[in-house]
C-alpha cells in the first residue's frame, strides 16, 4: 500500500526539504579538494543542527554519520572518515534532516575541480535521469514509470542503472513504502495515489551494475571499480504533475 500524506503533513515536509536542499547548496559552495570526507560530514551536522533540525542519518540502524559522502567507485553509503577528497573526484553527498516529526530527503555528486570527461558526463546524465523520471509524473502513473524512464536515459548514454538500491517513500519514517527501482517495465506497478510522497534517485554507474558491500556493512563499492553517480529528490505527486520538495 502506498500511504498519502494531508496536506499539513507535506507542510512539515516542506520544511525539512528546505533544509535538505539548503544544506546541499552550502556543502556545494564549500566542498573543495584537501578536505576530509569527515570534515564534509562534520559541516552538514553543523548546518542541519543550526536550522533546528536532526541529521536522520546519524544512528539510523547504527550508521556513525550524519551523511553518506562517497567518493568515486562508491556508489551509496561512504561512511565519512579520513580519506582526502582530491582534484578530479567526484563526490556524492546523500543527507537526511529531520524536524516536526517529518523526513526530508536529497542528494547530489559533486565534481571537485577538474574532472575527466567520463565523469563530467556521468554526474550530468545522472542528473538528468532524474528530471527524465518526472516528465508526465502525476496522480495515476504506474510507478515503474518511473524506473523505466531512467534506465532508458542511462542506458541511452552508455551508462547502466544500480538494482541493488532504490528511492523509497518517505514521511515520519525515513524510508517507507514503496520502494523506487531506477529500473522497470513501462506501465507495470501499483498506480500513484495524488499526495503521496516518494524518494526519486537515480543511480548510475559508468560500467556494470554490480556492487559489493565492504565489511563496514554499508559501504557500496561498484565491482569493477568504476565510477558512479547520485541524484536524489523528495517529491510529491500531485493530480497533475509533481512538486519536488529539494529543489
Amino acid at each position: 500500500m502506498i500511504e498519502t500524506k494531508t496536506e499539513e503533513e507535506i507542510a512539515f515536509l516542506r520544511e525539512s526539504c528546505r533544509i535538505v536542499r539548503d544544506c546541499l547548496a552550502f556543502v556545494e559552495e564549500h566542498i573543495k579538494a584537501g578536505m576530509t570526507t569527515r570534515e564534509v560530514d562534520e559541516m552538514v551536522y553543523k548546518f542541519i543542527t543550526a536550522s533546528g533540525a536532526e541529521p536522520s542519518c546519524l544512528g539510523y540502524c547504527g550508521y556513525p554519520a550524519s551523511a553518506c559522502v562517497s567518493l568515486n567507485e562508491v556508489v551509496v553509503h561512504g561512511i565519512p572518515d579520513d580519506r582526502v577528497i582530491e582534484e578530479g573526484d567526484i563526490v556524492s553527498v546523500d543527507l537526511c534532516a529531520y524536524k516536526n516529526g517529518f523526513h526530508g530527503d536529497g542528494a547530489r555528486t559533486f565534481c571537485i575541480g577538474e574532472v575527466s570527461d567520463e565523469k563530467k558526463k556521468l554526474v550530468r546524465v545522472t542528473r538528468e535521469c532524474f528530471f527524465a523520471a518526472m516528465e508526465g509524473l502525476k496522480a495515476g502513473t504506474p510507478l515503474y514509470d518511473i524506473g523505466y524512464k531512467v534506465q532508458r536515459h542511462a542506458e541511452s548514454n552508455g551508462f547502466s542503472v544500480i538494482r541493488s538500491y532504490t528511492g523509497h517513500g518517505i514521511g515520519r519514517e525515513m524510508h517507507e513504502d514503496p520502494a523506487v527501482p531506477n529500473f522497470g517495465r513501462k506501465g507495470t506497478g501499483p498506480r500513484l495515489p495524488a499526495n503521496a510522497v516518494i524518494c526519486v534517485e537515480p543511480m548510475i554507474a559508468a560500467g556494470g551494475w554490480r556492487v559489493n558491500v565492504l565489511d563496514d556493512g554499508w559501504t557500496a563499492v561498484m565491482a569493477d571499480k568504476r565510477p558512479a553517480a547520485h541524484y536524489e529528490n523528495t517529491v510529491v505527486i500531485r493530480e497533475d504533475g509533481v512538486e519536488i520538495l529539494t529543489l
